[in-house]
């Protein structure tokens, strides 16, 4: 049988969204003012929050760590999932532009869900590792590359045994299957793929969503 592999045009993603649940209103607020600003790339796609929400409810998820804010797209689409007891940490560097999804969590109703840690990754991860904090039942990489390795082995070390890890941008854009590409970016995540690929600690899969989503399952 042969197997059939559809690349996504814009009409199949505009196809796509439209067959998903609806987003939440103030999360399309969040989205739609956020592609207008720099960086705007930075930004999950809207069924990669369709997705993590699923995962998180798959799960049964309550305790969600976030590695990467940015404008707080992604941490509301979790947040929206959990619990109204569940609680989601998110970290992040930039202050600016953290603090612009915090009215659209408060209008959704899911501020009280978040909490945002300030200040370089792996310190808070540090900091978290140190703390009498039960372990996260998720947590969701999307951080600067360079350093995506130690979130991945940290993340092992606070996720719960069966817990899952996600990571985004595993497909650098196309980049890590180009043999001519050997920037430090696409290098880091190309040796972390390989990494995972043969991690005995771990169940994994990697799936083409968006730029490339690795999930990985805490073995028990």
């Amino acid at each position: 049988m042969a197997q059939i592999r559809t690349v996504p045009s814009d009409q199949l993603i505009a196809y796509l969204l439209a067959s998903q649940p609806p987003e939440h209103e103030e999360l399309c607020k969040l989205r739609s003012l956020t592609q207008g600003l720099p960086r705007s790339i930075m930004q999950i796609a809207p069924e990669q929050g369709h997705f993590l929400a699923f995962l998180i409810k798959l799960i049964d998820a309550r305790r969600v760590l976030e590695l990467g804010t940015f404008t707080g797209y992604s941490a509301m689409a979790m947040a929206l999932a959990l619990p109204d007891d569940g609680r989601l940490i998110t970290c992040d560097v930039n202050d600016e532009t953290v603090s612009i999804g915090a009215a659209f969590w408060q209008r959704a109703g899911i501020a009280h869900k978040i909490k945002v840690r300030m200040g370089p990754a792996l310190a808070t991860l540090d900091r978290l590792e140190r703390e009498d904090t039960p372990s996260f039942d998720l947590v969701f990489i999307d951080a600067d590359k360079p350093a995506y390795d130690s979130y991945y082995e940290a993340a092992l070390r606070l996720v719960r045994r069966g817990g899952m890890i996600v990571l985004d941008n595993m497909f650098q854009r196309g980049e890590v299957s180009d043999p001519c590409q050997s920037d430090a970016r696409t290098e880091v995540v190309r040796a972390l793929n390989r990494k995972i690929a043969g991690d005995e600690r771990v169940d994994r899969v990697m799936l083409p969503v968006a730029d490339g989503m690795t999930l990985a399952r805490r073995r028990t």
